[in-house]
C-alpha cells in the first residue's frame, strides 16, 4: 500500500493537534485560530483587542509569519505575551509549531490564546492546530467573492469578522451577497461587521469573546 507524503504530514499534524487540545483542555484555556488573506487586519484587530480588554481577559498570542517578528512586537506593545513563529516560506502554521509556542507562553496566567496564522485562505484551513475555535477575517478591500471562492475556510469557522467596514461606502463590495454566501455555507457562524482602525463594531467582538469565556 502506498501512503502519500501529504498523508504522512497530515497524520503527524493530527497527532500534535490532539496533544495541543489536551494541553489546552487541561488548563481550561481557550484557543482561537485566526485565518485570513494578507492585509486583512488580523494584527490590528488583536492589538486593539488586547488593549481594550486589559483587565477583563488575559490574552496570549502566537504569531505566524513567513519572516520577521513585526507583528509580535506590536502585540507585546499592546500589552500581551506573544511568541513569534517564522515559517521560512511555509504557507501555514503546523500543530507542532503551535505546541512549541504554547510551552513558551505563560499559559497558567492566561484565559485565551490567539493564533494569528500565516496570511492565506487556503492552507491554514486544512491543518488542525488543536484550537477550540476558528475566526475568519474578511476585509472590505479584498472583494465580496471570497466566501464563494474559499468555501471550505468559511464553512469551518465559528465567527467571521468583516473588517474595515468603514470603507464600505468607498468600495464596490456587495455586503448582502457576502452575508448570504456565508450563511449558506455555515448557518451557525456568527458574522460581525467591524473596523479595528476606528473601533466601529469592536464591542460586538468583545462581547462574543467574553460570553464565550463565561460559557467555558
Amino acid at each position: 500500500m502506498k501512503i502519500s507524503l501529504n498523508t504522512k504530514i497530515l497524520d503527524k499534524n493530527e497527532q500534535a493537534a490532539k496533544q495541543n487540545r489536551e494541553f489546552l483542555a487541561g488548563r481550561k484555556l481557550d484557543c482561537l485560530n485566526l485565518i485570513s488573506s494578507p492585509g486583512s487586519g488580523k494584527t490590528t484587530i488583536l492589538a486593539r483587542t488586547v488593549a481594550d480588554l486589559k483587565g477583563k481577559l488575559r490574552i496570549g498570542v502566537i504569531e505566524g509569519d513567513i519572516k520577521t517578528d513585526h507583528d509580535s512586537q506590536r502585540i507585546r506593545a499592546a500589552g500581551a505575551a506573544a511568541i513569534q513563529i517564522e515559517t521560512e516560506g511555509a504557507c501555514h502554521l503546523s500543530a507542532q509549531q503551535v505546541g512549541w509556542a504554547l510551552n513558551q507562553l505563560p499559559t497558567a496566567d492566561l484565559d485565551i490564546v490567539f493564533v494569528e496564522n500565516v496570511g492565506n485562505l487556503v492552507c491554514p484551513s486544512a491543518f488542525d492546530l488543536g484550537e477550540s475555535g476558528r475566526v475568519v477575517v474578511l476585509s472590505i478591500p479584498e472583494g465580496d467573492d471570497k466566501p464563494a471562492k474559499y468555501p471550505g475556510t468559511f464553512a469551518q469557522c465559528d465567527v467571521v469578522l468583516i473588517n474595515k467596514i468603514d470603507l464600505l461606502v468607498h468600495l464596490a463590495f456587495n455586503l448582502d451577497r457576502v452575508l448570504t454566501d456565508i450563511h449558506t455555507l455555515n448557518p451557525q457562524a456568527k458574522v460581525l461587521q467591524i473596523s479595528a482602525a476606528t473601533g466601529q463594531g469592536m464591542q460586538l467582538w468583545y462581547d462574543w469573546l467574553l460570553n464565550r469565556r463565561k460559557k467555558a
